[in-house]
């Protein structure tokens, strides 16, 4: 059996108990062999995100009588398996791998540190992404908004560590820490029930999410994030080497199974605390804020 082969029957045996699909994920930070205390650290962001899935019920079974979504599902599939095939090799059942994205996980199982487990994480989230946005567009229009919201959020979260001028310019000392995966601080960033609501499917409009999104919240995306958009998605793509990103931004406003056309949803309504965090922490030219410093 390849590495590959066994990753995807653990996956399946899985794919409709949402419980377990949160404790194999626990287990593939023990490593294969149940020891793996320098990456255990890293669980932290990683069940926070599984744990928020589950509370939404996105993961549930099809033929549940709520049934989750299958892009979320496929998303969370995507993860679950790349991430078991890095165990699997590493346990040294052959290859070879199935993605680039193994690979990823593979270097950060080598030598973890908070760079390499976010580029394996969002580079698996963002072929997830890519794979999956015929099921994206089936999604109803409150979902696909937040689709994009957690991609800029957990692409944002990667570039306080690896890319600090880009994500908070002058304040740039302080992005590593703010955005370590190990630490709770990082929950300001990739918590998302404080963006999304805990329920699923979607029942309101795009508009009535906005206005009660928590003030912080709308200053972090509005704020900070939103302005440094375009340069985010080219360094991530960068990053991961996946140039098809870009087709999920257009002139800095995302376009993720949602049309340029209805870009006005990215503009920020009148608020004084937006246009203060702007000017205090502006976003700077390209070429100065992709240099990974």
């Amino acid at each position: 059996m390849t590495a590959a082969e066994w990753a995807a029957a653990q996956v399946s045996a899985v794919r409709d108990d949402p419980t377990a699909r949160l404790a194999l994920v626990k287990r593939t930070y023990h490593g294969p062999f149940g020891q793996a205390p320098r990456h255990l650290p890293y669980r932290r962001a990683a069940m926070s995100f599984m744990r928020w899935q589950l509370r939404r019920g996105v993961l549930e079974p099809p033929h549940g009588i709520r049934p989750g979504s299958p892009w979320w599902r496929a998303v969370n599939e995507r993860l679950l398996r790349d991430g078991c095939e890095a165990v699997a090799l590493s346990g040294h059942l052959p290859g070879p791998v199935s993605a680039n994205t193994v690979n990823y996980w593979m270097s950060f199982a080598d030598r973890p540190t908070a760079r390499r487990w976010y580029r394996a994480h969002n580079a698996s989230v963002v072929a997830a992404y890519l794979e999956h946005r015929e099921l994206a567009e089936a999604e109803n229009a409150a979902e696909r908004f937040f689709m994009n919201v957690v991609l800029c959020r957990v692409l944002y979260a990667h570039a306080l560590v690896a890319a600090p001028r880009l994500s908070l310019g002058w304040l740039r000392s302080l992005a590593p820490l703010l955005g370590d995966p190990r630490l709770g601080m990082t929950g300001i960033f990739l918590s998302l029930s404080r963006v999304l609501p805990d329920a699923y499917p979607l029942t309101g409009d795009v508009g009535s999410y906005v206005d009660r999104e928590l003030e912080f919240s709308y200053m972090l995306d509005y704020g900070v994030i939103l302005p440094r958009l375009q340069q985010l998605y080219e360094w991530s793509a960068q990053e991961f080497d996946a140039p098809e990103l870009l087709g999920c931004i257009r002139d800095g406003s995302m376009t993720y199974a949602w049309p340029f056309e209805d870009r006005d949803v990215w503009h920020p309504r009148h608020s004084l605390t937006v246009r203060t965090v702007r000017r205090v922490l502006p976003a700077r030219h390209p070429r100065r804020s992709t240099d990974g410093t």
